[in-house]
């Protein structure tokens, strides 16, 4: 992976993972799923306008919004699935306010990176890989409308 086209949070996360042994890369995916952040109001009464991630088990929906030429993620993904969720806030945390090129530009095979492979199944870490993927399709369309 070229350091150089992955944003400095998503490299510190993935440092931070990388640098603890396997169970305490779980213990931090717990944390992060205890951070993802609450939805701002005027979404919160309008899940139409999130997507499903059908690539995960459990219900994961995002929606993407640029403002300003900065991108806006938001998310949401159930308490009692704290992998999943945990993922959803990696990459909230992770690609909220940067620019549509810089998410863009983020590996595909960044979930892969994080070295959680030993730690949860590979589905789920399918399922984040679907997640970054639907959040890059729904920016190319927010730029292109």
């Amino acid at each position: 992976m070229d350091a150089t086209t992955l944003p400095a949070r998503l490299t510190e996360t993935r440092d931070d993972f990388l640098a603890l042994g396997v169970r305490d890369r779980l213990q931090l995916l717990l944390e992060f799923s205890n951070e993802l952040p609450e939805l701002p109001t005027r979404y919160a009464d309008h899940p139409d306008l999130f997507e499903r991630v059908e690539e995960c088990q459990s219900p994961v929906f995002i929606f993407v919004e640029v403002d300003e030429g900065r991108v806006h993620l938001y998310a949401t993904a159930p308490a009692e699935s704290p992998t999943t969720r945990g993922f959803a806030s990696i990459l909230v945390q992770g690609l909220d306010g940067l620019t549509a090129d810089e998410v863009l530009e983020v590996p595909a095979d960044y979930p892969q990176s994080l070295g959680l492979a030993e730690a949860v199944s590979p589905l789920r870490v399918r399922g984040m890989t679907g997640m970054l993927a639907r959040i890059k399709r729904q920016l190319r369309e927010r730029i292109a409308a």
